[in-house]
């Protein structure tokens, strides 16, 4: 498929401006609202157990939208659904900024999670507008901002529950996906590449039932328990409905979830490294925090607040964004299987650093630094890899079920660690052991050496935009 030769590309670097703006307010909403738990329990008059479902909610909405709106932004316009994305992610977080209510806060954060759609979106959009040679850079510097966004949001929601209150959170998330939402709307064209089909709705309910029922299971297993009946329960029924709906699809003529296309070598593989990339990061995200602002009585705790837990991993942060953008450069001179492994073996470092020597604030920043380089280059890479690996009609499901691997990779990392952290916690003795941290980083440093020797494994395969641009040479020369 082609983009036809009338169509005129706008300006990349105001299309890079908007999609890097949309990334950016769905990333913080990742993390922003952890430091406010306590506060909007006490607003809410609840518990933080209660309110953890905020995070949840958001969660399970965002990784089953995100496969969803991708393919619905192949067959209908990519443009189109990436405003109706930022404007259902907007309408979720003025509910949640306005509501008196916990019930409402969390159906705020479950529409919230349409803003997921936008990392598919944005990818398939960079691959329909801008020339080849500039799609490795934009897609790498996207992906860096996801990362970044995660990282500055604990900061971000720091900042404002120590200055303000948590209802600004979402304000600013309001108002950064309305600015993002308009501005596509008005500056960017629709994508002329459209993949044909019907809304496979049949499928989107199994992936709905099959996605949520486990990641369910896993943000709630250390509450409930993980050998209760309410989680094994729901790991068995999202097992039994996933492995229908890989039956369903292999029989449907235009399904929802291409499953020749999500276990060819390339992409599986790939799937595989994202997995465990997110789960060493937010296991991270949950470890430095939570270190940092232990009291400094524990023997081992830094006793600073969440502004000043949030400016530990700001540095990590910023490298981001410039090893996502350096990615882009070794992917069109290497291939993004280079600053894969680099990602992963940067990450194993930073990791097994972090579990050795996490006894000072410079020894943590320093270390959380090497470690987001790493994430950075992985990050950056990935989309790229399976940008390269799908057809243009296919960018946005392939992308979108990346981020839904992401996002079950980000919640095992979450919940193993906190479960690691609240298992040495005794009645005597509240708080974590120092060496429950070290437990925590050595498992996340595990995780990504599993993904640096996975990325070694990934196929090379030629980009499907380089076969399409053979053939078209080969018919102008008949």
């Amino acid at each position: 498929m082609t983009i036809p030769t009338s169509h005129v590309r706008p300006p990349a670097g105001r299309s890079l401006a908007i999609l890097s703006l949309a990334a950016l307010a769905f990333a913080l909403m990742q993390t922003a609202v952890v430091p406010a738990l306590t506060d909007m329990a006490s607003a809410l008059h609840t518990s933080t157990q209660n309110t953890a479902w905020t995070l949840t909610g958001y969660l399970v909405s965002a990784a089953v939208l995100t496969p969803v709106l991708g393919r619905l932004g192949d067959m209908f316009g990519k443009r189109r659904f990436l405003v109706i994305s930022l404007l259902l992610f907007a309408a979720g977080a003025v509910l949640a900024a306005i509501a008196t209510d916990l019930g409402l806060v969390v159906a705020g954060r479950v529409l919230q999670g349409a803003g997921a759609g936008v990392l598919p979106l944005s990818f398939g959009i960079v691959r329909d507008e801008f020339e080849a040679g500039r799609r490795p850079g934009a897609i790498g510097l996207i992906s860096a901002i996801v990362g970044i966004g995660g990282g500055i949001g604990l900061l971000v929601g720091g900042l404002l529950v120590d200055h303000a209150s948590y209802r600004w959170i979402f304000v600013a998330g309001a108002a950064m996906a309305l600015i993002a939402a308009v501005s596509a709307q008005l500056l960017l064209p629709e994508s002329p590449v459209r993949a044909r089909g019907r809304v496979d709705l049949a499928g989107a309910a199994l992936l709905a039932v099959g996605v949520t029922a486990p990641l369910i299971a896993i943000s709630q297993g250390r509450t409930w328990g993980w050998g209760s009946g309410r989680t094994l329960g729901l790991f068995a029924v999202g097992l039994v409905f996933l492995a229908v709906l890989v039956l369903v699809e292999r029989r449907t003529a235009e399904p929802l979830v291409d499953i020749s296309l999500f276990v060819r070598p390339s992409v599986l593989m790939t799937n595989l490294v994202t997995l465990l990339v997110g789960f060493g990061m937010f296991g991270a995200f949950v470890l430095i925090p939570q270190l940092a602002e232990t009291p400094t009585a524990s023997g081992y705790g830094f006793g600073v607040d969440a502004t000043r837990a949030g400016l530990l991993m700001l540095p990590g942060c910023l490298i981001i964004l410039v090893t996502g953008s350096v990615t882009g450069s070794l992917a069109k001179r290497f291939h993004a299987k280079l600053p894969l492994v680099l990602g992963g073996l940067a990450s194993v470092a930073g990791l097994a650093m972090l579990a050795a020597q996490h006894g000072s604030q410079a020894a943590v920043l320093g270390w959380t630094t090497v470690l987001f380089a790493g994430i950075g280059f992985a990050y950056a890479a990935i989309p790229n890899l399976i940008v390269d690996a799908v057809p243009a009609a296919k960018t946005g499901e392939a992308t979108g079920l990346n981020a839904l691997v992401r996002s079950v990779g980000s919640s095992l990392g979450t919940q193993v660690v906190a479960g690691i952290l609240a298992g040495s916690a005794t009645v005597a003795h509240p708080l974590p052991t120092a060496q429950s941290y070290t437990t925590g980083f050595v498992v996340g440093a595990v995780g990504a050496l599993v993904a640096a020797l996975a990325a070694v494994f990934v196929p090379r395969v030629t980009s499907h935009d380089t076969v399409a641009a053979a053939h078209v040479t080969e018919d102008v020369k008949a």
